[in-house]
């Protein structure tokens, strides 16, 4: 048996193990730990095949086998003739340059299946070209942090690890690319999504005044907009953080060390409940990323795809409600408040600034997509509120 069929069996195995609602890099590097015999170029051509499964799976017929929906999968989503196709596929390797759209038809699959949930989609979103992308994996970038921008030019370089500088703190890398053993992550650079990185580019250019400001990232996870927010406004910041997870606000702490950014409060609170401040607490800044579908993100996680609903959408959009109840009141007087999601959805979006105003007094500033599909990124939504 050729290592390209083996490659395949081992997919077949991660995917029938797989349970719904894992992200998949934690099943793929459990199962990676359970049988040590794999290299590290080994575990790259497995997972990318698993990442191939999940992105296309539901295209076929429930009756295919594992083994033909991984093969598939793989002539869908690459661009370029590879070992893995050659060995157990030529056929499709010859027409893997194929578009994707003469792929399809190729495999008899009607193009609208591409996407199961196309009437939700906002209308500002194009959606051909949204839909394609989510059968490949976004780039890797990282945001250089204030002053790094030589050293960590210099770290790569002597390590021979190729990037592209697309703008003077962003850098795009292959996905996958290990950085951890030449550049001190949190330190040097911030792990961080194009358009992530591209949050507050609004509220830095309208709030360029000098001073500090009272912040809190009400649904911080890691913190990597914290992080940005401090970075752009030069470190002015008395920072609050909470989130529902207490383990996320413990390794959000490390991170902010080794960022070395000080945090004034954190505490953690389920806020489509309550806010867990008292009703005098006020906040010149309340960044509001919000729990969501993660559509814009699903080219990156595509097993959030495979594992979703309608139902989840509608109680995404309730539990966004309810926290921007109990979030907003703690707004002071001139204040902004920054609603964020990584969804394409017109209800978690749109319809939600639209909840917004009807129930609250604040100004809508501006509210924006940030494509990621025509950047090999992800899509994100951000509204900007003031008080």
């Amino acid at each position: 048996m050729s290592r390209y069929h083996s490659y395949l069996n081992s997919a077949v195995t991660v995917i029938d193990s797989y349970t719904k609602g894992t992200p998949l890099t934690h099943h793929l590097k459990s199962f990676f730990q359970t049988d040590k015999k794999f290299g590290s170029k080994d575990r790259k051509s497995i997972s990318t095949l698993c990442y191939h499964y999940f992105r296309c799976s539901f295209l076929f017929n429930e009756t295919e086998t594992t083994e033909n929906k991984i093969i598939a999968s793989a002539f869908l989503c690459e661009n370029i003739e590879t070992e893995f196709l050659k060995n157990v596929s030529p056929e499709f390797n010859e027409l893997v340059s194929f578009s994707t759209i003469e792929k399809l038809e190729y495999l008899n699959i009607n193009s609208d299946k591409l996407f199961l949930f196309s009437d939700e989609i906002s209308s500002f979103i194009e959606k051909d070209k949204f839909t394609i992308s989510l059968l490949h994996q976004p780039d890797l970038f990282l945001r250089l942090r204030p002053k790094k921008n030589d050293s960590v030019l210099t770290k790569l370089k002597n390590a021979d690890i190729p990037f592209e500088l697309i703008e003077s703190d962003t850098l795009k890398l292959t996905n996958g690319t290990s950085v951890e053993n030449c550049l001190e992550i949190n330190k040097d650079v911030v792990i961080q999504d194009f358009n992530s990185q591209k949050v507050f580019d609004f509220l830095k250019k309208e709030k360029a005044e000098e001073k500090s400001e009272s912040v809190w990232d009400c649904c911080a996870a890691s913190g990597g907009k914290s992080i940005l927010l401090f970075d752009l406004f030069s470190g002015k910041l008395k920072l609050t953080v909470s989130d529902i997870r207490e383990n996320i606000l413990t390794n959000l702490q490390l991170r902010f060390k080794d960022a070395g950014i000080n945090l004034q409060k954190k505490f953690v609170q389920d806020l489509s409940q309550k806010s867990g401040l008292l009703l005098d607490e006020k906040f010149s800044i309340i960044i509001c990323d919000v729990p969501c579908s993660g559509s814009g993100t699903w080219s990156r996680t595509p097993e959030q795809y495979f594992s979703f609903d309608k139902i989840q959408l509608q109680q995404f959009v309730e539990k966004q409600k309810n926290i921007v109840i109990n979030t907003l009141p703690h707004l002071a007087k001139d204040g902004w408040f920054v609603y964020i999601t990584c969804s394409v959805f017109k209800a978690e979006n749109e319809d939600m600034v639209d909840f917004i105003q009807q129930h609250f007094s604040c100004q809508l500033l501006e509210m924006k997509y940030l494509k990621g599909y025509d950047k090999n990124a992800d899509t994100l939504f951000v509204a900007y509120f003031k008080n």
